[in-house]
C-alpha cells in the first residue's frame, strides 16, 4: 500500500520533469537545435507528420538548421508549414534545401526567455508540490482506514518529502542549466 503510493508519486514527479524539460527545449536560445522544429507538423499527402518523417534536419554550424526533403515537391509545404509555426524563424529555400539561420539574441530577449523559463519551472513546482499533496492525503486515508499505522504514516510523509525535495532540486538544476544556455552569447 504504502510502496505503491510512493511509486505513484515518483512515476508522477518524474513525468513533471520530463514534461518541464521538453517545454524547456523549446525555449530558443541562441543556438541553433532541432528541438526548435519538434512540434513542426507538414501535411504530407493529407496526414500531418511530423518534419523529421519527410525530411532530414541538420546541423552545419552553430546558427544554421539545414532541412533536406526527401522529396523535392515538398520544399514548398515545409517551408509553409515552418512559417505558420511559432518558430519565430523565416527559413531561406535555395530550391533543394532550406535553411533556418538563427539570430543572435539580444540582452533584452534573453531576459525574457529567462523570465520564461523560470514560469515554466514554477508551474512545475506547484505540479510537485500537488502531487505530494495528493500523496499525503493517500496516506492519511489509509490511516484513518486502519490500512497502516500511525508510524508508517509519519515515517512515509517523510520519505515523500525528501523525495519531493529532492524532485525540485532536480528541477533547480534543469532551470539552472537552461539559464546559463540561454544567457550564453
Amino acid at each position: 500500500m504504502i510502496a505503491e503510493i510512493k511509486k505513484k508519486a515518483e512515476e508522477r514527479m518524474k513525468s513533471a520533469i520530463d514534461s518541464l524539460r521538453h517545454e524547456f527545449s523549446t525555449i530558443r536560445t541562441g543556438r541553433a537545435s532541432l528541438a526548435l522544429l519538434d512540434d513542426v507538423k507538414v501535411d504530407y499527402y493529407g496526414t500531418p507528420s511530423p518534419l523529421s518523417q519527410v525530411a532530414t534536419l541538420s546541423l552545419p554550424d552553430a546558427r544554421t538548421i539545414s532541412i533536406a526533403p526527401w522529396e523535392s515537391k515538398m520544399l514548398s509545404v515545409i517551408e509553409k508549414a515552418i512559417q505558420k509555426s511559432d518558430v519565430g524563424i523565416n527559413p531561406v529555400n535555395d530550391g533543394k534545401v532550406l535553411r533556418l539561420i538563427v539570430p543572435p539574441l539580444t540582452e533584452e530577449r534573453r531576459k525574457e526567455l529567462v523570465k520564461k523559463a523560470k514560469k515554466m519551472a514554477e508551474d512545475s513546482k506547484v505540479i510537485i508540490r500537488n502531487i505530494r499533496r495528493d500523496s499525503n492525503e493517500a496516506l492519511k486515508k489509509a490511516e484513518k482506514e486502519k490500512k497502516i499505522t500511525e508510524d508508517d504514516l509519519t515515517r512515509s510523509e517523510q520519505e515523500v518529502q525528501k523525495m519531493t525535495d529532492d524532485f525540485i532540486h532536480r528541477l533547480d538544476e534543469a532551470l539552472a542549466h537552461k539559464e546559463k544556455e540561454i544567457m550564453e552569447v
